[in-house]
């Protein structure tokens, strides 16, 4: 029961948020509410990509300076891997408390993954118990930027990069040992697409790091507090360090890609409540209005229209 107090504590960081701006929607029952919010999480995901296309092309200039970046952290890989196995992760020493009582090889399930998961679906619980609409909306938002983070970090990015994981020590004399590489230029291993972690030309981007990230960023910008969120990130990401393999360019590429996800799954959110919510156009009671008709005339002795106005 004592191990699992850290899992209970971050359960509980969650659920605050949910207490903290609880604004609940009044007069509307709780499977109302429940259905705009999911209604609204499905009809917002043509514009969470819209978002992201927009994040990545609204700038060119910062693009192009954050992609020059990343080729510099490429072409540095070797110096800050080498430092960071054999400087940063010696020091790192510590695991969590297994809480994946669902067993389901998949990668953002199982694991400390579930420490991230688990207290999304108790937020989504408790904010369903409470009626609470931003709860639940946000519940729903982290939900779609893992299942994002996924699709495009896992499936699209680690299948087109192919570059293979660094070798185990990167510093020392050993040969490097297939598909391990000493090479921070090992890319272009093409495999068909890798549903479960496999070790060969999945390096870039890190998963994790864009899994953990885009849940901070949507937790960070709905509730306007940055150190929740991703002291929680951090902390779970760090604790299995060791065994992720990857380059530092793998990790903060990771994390940039999670970063606008979770920003463009907020913004998407936020545009498609304000479209839902918008109040319909009322008008002046001042303003000079004159309805107009014309009325058949038919007599004996004529044929025509009579004008009528009335204001």
């Amino acid at each position: 029961m004592k191990n699992h107090y850290l899992f209970l504590l971050i359960l509980l960081s969650f659920q605050v948020f949910a207490q903290v701006d609880s604004l609940k929607t009044e007069k509307l029952s709780r499977l109302k509410v429940a259905g705009t919010v999911i209604k609204n999480g499905i009809l917002s995901v043509p514009s969470d990509f819209t978002e992201m296309g927009h994040t990545v092309t609204a700038d060119w200039k910062r693009t192009v300076l954050y992609a020059g970046g990343i080729v510099g952290l490429i072409a540095t890989d070797k110096i800050t891997t080498g430092f960071l196995h054999d400087q940063i992760e010696p020091t790192i020493d510590y695991t969590l408390p297994k809480i994946d009582v669902i067993k389901t090889k998949i990668d953002w399930i199982d694991g400390n993954n579930a420490y991230i998961l688990y207290p999304i679906l108790g937020l989504y619980a408790g904010s369903f118990a409470l009626n609470n609409q931003k709860g639940q909306r946000v519940a729903v938002n982290a939900i779609k930027a893992i299942s994002y983070s996924y699709v495009i970090s896992h499936l699209l990015l680690k299948t087109i990069s192919g570059r293979n994981r660094p070798q185990r020590p990167l510093n020392g004399d050993e040969s490097a040992i297939a598909p391990w590489t000493k090479d921070n230029w090992d890319f272009g291993n093409y495999h068909p697409l890798y549903f479960q972690s496999k070790t060969d030309g999945t390096s870039f981007p890190s998963f994790h790091a864009t899994f953990y990230f885009s849940v901070a960023k949507v937790f960070q910008m709905e509730y306007n507090n940055y150190w929740i969120p991703y002291t929680i990130a951090t902390g779970v990401f760090l604790a299995d360090i060791k065994s992720h393999n990857h380059w530092v360019s793998d990790l903060l590429v990771g994390g940039l890609v999670g970063t606008i996800i979770g920003k463009s799954v907020v913004n998407s959110s936020r545009k498609q409540a304000a479209k839902i919510n918008r109040p319909a156009v009322i008008e002046n009671p001042k303003k000079f209005k004159m309805n107009k008709q014309l009325v058949p005339q038919i007599t004996s002795s004529m044929v025509g229209f009579h004008f009528v106005g009335s204001f």
